[in-house]
């Protein structure tokens, strides 16, 4: 009996011997490892605050370009504005510049032309006494009408042809109406029926312009001081007259014709 109690208190001290051991070696083992992970962990959390800290100075940094980049893209865009505002006045400048050379040139050519004419009408005038009626006809007209007839064109191609080659010669254009109608009217009335007689002349028989002299007399120095409808029918008409001063063609014309 004796001998099993011993027994096991040897074998209980064994035990509580070993178990002692090895939470030691447990503890001397695991320490190191501890302190490893530990030291990781540490390194992780300043890692992981560095790599915040990188995160914020990043998105800093982005927000300072993408700002940078938005001014440059105002500025652009303004520049750009002004830059097409400048070309914009640039061109209507230009035009403008364009435009004024262009009336200026047509003043110097209006300017050229009457300086030419009033050339040619003082030389007129101061011959005015050497200008003889080589050549008439008068037109007719409709009650209210001021457009020529197949028969008034044919009496201004004669009168044309009757001028032949005149150098010095001038035309009269008078219009004339019959007494119906007011003053006014009529006065209107009569400038649009020379008005026709001289466009036929100007574009048909290239007669300068300037060689012609018209008048709108209304009712006025009527052909017929009549009051029945064969007077009233002479009355609406116009009178053209060619006048030269060149003596030789003047003379070989001979009386002035009458139509």
């Amino acid at each position: 009996m004796k001998t099993h109690l011993a027994m096991s208190i040897l074998l209980t001290g064994a035990m509580l011997s070993g178990g002692c051991a090895t939470k030691k070696y447990v503890r001397n083992t695991t320490a190191p490892v501890q302190a490893k992970v530990d030291q990781v962990g540490e390194q992780a959390n300043r890692n992981a605050a560095a790599t915040e800290e990188a995160r914020k100075e990043i998105k800093a940094v982005d927000e300072r370009a993408e700002s940078g980049i938005s001014a440059a893209k105002e500025r652009a865009m303004t520049a750009d504005n002004h830059a097409g505002e400048a070309m914009n006045k640039a061109n209507e400048a230009n035009t403008k510049a364009t435009e004024a050379g262009t009336m200026a040139a047509d003043a110097r050519s209006r300017a050229d032309k009457a300086t030419s004419e009033i050339a040619t009408i003082r030389t007129i005038v101061s011959n005015i006494d050497d200008y003889k009626p080589v050549a008439e006809t008068v037109i007719n007209f409709g009650f209210n009408k001021d457009k020529l007839t197949p028969d008034a064109q044919a009496a201004l191609d004669k009168l044309a042809a009757d001028k032949g080659n005149m150098k010095r010669y001038v035309v009269a254009v008078e219009g004339f109406t019959d007494k119906v109608g007011s003053p006014d009217y009529n006065a209107a009335l009569s400038q649009r029926r020379e008005n026709a007689v001289v466009k036929y002349l100007v574009t048909k028989h290239d007669i300068p312009l300037y060689r012609i002299y018209m008048v709108g007399l209304g009712s006025q120095k009527p052909a017929d001081e009549g009051r029945n409808r064969e007077a009233r029918s002479k009355n609406r008409r116009v009178e053209v007259k060619i006048y030269s001063a060149d003596q030789t063609m003047a003379s070989s014309a001979g009386p002035a014709a009458t139509r």
